[in-house]
């Protein structure tokens, strides 16, 4: 059977690392933490369930786990988030795979929980995630804070792996309004980096977009109150990113 390597990246998770490394023990051949110096206990919980720790000061979202692979030492390598989680099947689904990894990359489908509701339609699932690679042939990209994997070598074949990335996000609508402000932000900027601009047609017809395309099209009227919720918010995330890269085209961060 081949070895694999999980690598989780943290900061204060002392409420999900237990879960995390829990659902990878019995696939890992080794569990790396690349912690970001947590004030909490999420460095004790880590090292008491047997992960290797190292520390280093947040760089951004791709840079960090891009750094985190490098303290990997097999080349196939499984990357979760710290409030993320393998449900069963996905678990088997990996073990089997692990007999003979023979693509570059495989996905899964990913579920989020939002005030204690996994979502099951509109545009949060299934969120289809690379998140078992050959590190050799695979690396961090996308935009901040929206990282992604993307193939380096000439074979891009995926396999979609059975089961879902159990995804522990909002516990209440008020912290995914904060998450909100901080993931639009950081959007903007990197948006703004690349050239991208934005108008009044992206401010207003964007958000409109958002919210119909999940709640309608993606059948999130499907996961009810909380189905409703999520679009609302997703569209009003939407006119923030556009709102603040705005601004930033004109000189004004206010």
């Amino acid at each position: 059977m081949n070895s694999l390597s999980v690598v989780i990246i943290t900061f204060n998770e002392e409420n999900n690392i237990e879960r995390c490394i829990n659902s990878v023990k019995a696939l890992a051949d080794e569990i790396i933490i690349l912690d970001s110096f947590s004030t909490d206990n999420t460095i004790e919980i880590a090292k008491k369930m047997g992960a290797i720790v190292k520390q280093q000061k947040f760089l951004s979202y791709i840079e960090q786990k891009n750094c985190a692979l490098k303290y990997a030492k097999h080349n196939y390598v499984l990357c979760l988030d710290a409030d993320e989680a393998l449900d069963e099947t996905l678990k088997k689904s990996i073990y089997e795979a692990k007999n003979n990894f023979s693509f570059s990359a495989y996905k899964s489908n990913r579920c989020t929980s939002f005030c204690g509701h996994f979502i099951r339609y509109g545009s949060w699932y299934p969120d289809k995630k690379i998140r078992l690679f050959d590190k050799r042939f695979a690396k961090w990209g996308g935009l901040n804070p929206h990282d992604k994997i993307e193939l380096t070598g000439q074979d891009k074949r995926v396999k979609y792996l059975k089961g879902d990335i159990l995804h522990y996000s909002f516990s209440s609508i008020q912290e995914q309004l904060i998450r909100n402000e901080v993931y639009s932000t950081i959007s903007a900027a990197s948006l703004f980096e690349i050239g991208i601009e934005s108008n009044w047609y992206k401010i207003v017809i964007n958000p409109l977009w958002t919210f119909f395309f999940g709640y309608v099209i993606r059948f999130g009227f499907l996961d009810g109150y909380y189905g409703f919720i999520i679009a609302l918010n997703s569209a009003r995330a939407t006119l923030q990113k556009y709102m603040k890269l705005y601004r930033l085209q004109n000189g004004s961060v206010k």
